[in-house]
């Protein structure tokens, strides 16, 4: 029987035991990450989640051995250089914690261009010497003028796909455009008994925030509209139906103390209407009032349209306060 280095059994004790511990468990690419942004990632990672990198094999090996349910399937996003994170915050904001990780690096040369790497023209910041070749040969319009070397014009170098020549790498690196993005990128995370790939947890969640909010106010209006009881619409139904009787009761005439101040005020203002149409038997008094009515000062018109437009305006924030307290109350 071969023998198995004790450490082997120790790295797999320490996954299985560790896949117990946390509630969320991903798998994250490590390719091409230089020794001292992964020492920098480690170190942001500290007090957020546990990272471990190892041999394929064992991490697969200690995945299976684990008695948490489905978490077998992780192992399917292992490949290539590959660590395992443990972490107690969700998979979703896991997601967007591992996105922060990645940070610009220079090309070295064979890399993959992830998108079109343009060089802007004008000014560098080298002086006439054996560079201006240089930037010549990988295809960069290059000349001197007032004692710099300048780019003629905005070139487009490598498209994306295209592998970044080692001669434009180096290009690249002395003109400080870094095209790599290094980061630990997370493939798929296990939660709940459920395995995330990780185009499931990348998500726009101001969208889907703001399609949700969209959702709860449609749905708060139907409700109303329909006379749904529930204990987010019944203070609104409530409302609509006190402002509904306020209203039938003042046009039927029915006097109340709620009423009466309404139903003098609307009296009011039909009797100036009826005086207005009138051209005779109208005393000083009303002739003033009915003036004043009928041509009221710019100043006082612009005034109303300001309050309408004021009061539009509250009615449109209550209707969005309501449908936020109403994302409240959905989600407890």
């Amino acid at each position: 029987m071969a023998h198995v280095a004790s450490w082997k059994y120790e790295f797999v004790d320490k996954i299985v035991k560790l896949s117990q511990e946390y509630p969320v468990i991903g798998i994250v690419n490590i390719n091409n990450i230089p020794a001292a942004q992964m020492q920098k990632m480690r170190r942001e990672l500290r007090n957020e989640a546990v990272l471990i990198v190892g041999r394929n094999r064992l991490i697969k090996l200690a995945l299976e051995k684990s008695p948490r349910k489905n978490l077998k399937e992780l192992a399917k996003y292992i490949e290539g250089q590959t660590g395992i994170i443990f972490t107690k915050m969700n998979a979703f904001k896991l997601a967007k914690f591992m996105d922060k990780t990645k940070t610009k690096a220079p090309a070295k040369g064979g890399e993959v261009a992830p998108e079109d790497i343009v060089v802007h023209g004008g000014e560098t910041p080298f002086k006439p010497g054996p560079i201006i070749s240089e930037l010549q040969k990988v295809g960069l319009p290059a000349a001197v003028q007032k004692g710099k070397i300048v780019i003629r014009k905005d070139t487009l170098l490598v498209k994306k796909g295209e592998v970044i020549s080692r001669d434009v790498a180096q290009v690249l690196t002395k003109l400080e455009i870094y095209p790599i993005t290094v980061g630990l990128d997370l493939r798929a995370a296990y939660e709940d008994e459920i395995v995330f790939p990780k185009e499931v947890l990348h998500v726009d969640t101001e969208k889907v925030y703001g399609d949700l909010l969209n959702a709860i106010q449609y749905a708060v209006n139907l409700s109303v509209n329909m006379a749904w009881p529930t204990k987010l619409t019944m203070p609104l139904l409530i409302g609509k139906a006190a402002r509904d009787a306020m209203s039938l009761a003042i046009n039927a005439g029915v006097v109340n103390k709620y009423t009466v101040e309404h139903i003098l005020r609307k009296a009011y203002m039909e009797m100036l209407s009826l005086a207005s149409k009138l051209s005779d038997g109208l005393d000083e008094e009303l002739k003033s009032l009915i003036s004043k009515r009928a041509s009221p000062p710019p100043e006082e018109k612009k005034e109303e349209k300001e309050e309408k437009e004021e009061k539009k305006e509250e009615e449109e924030e209550n209707k969005e306060e309501e449908a936020i307290e109403g994302l409240g109350a959905l989600f407890g």
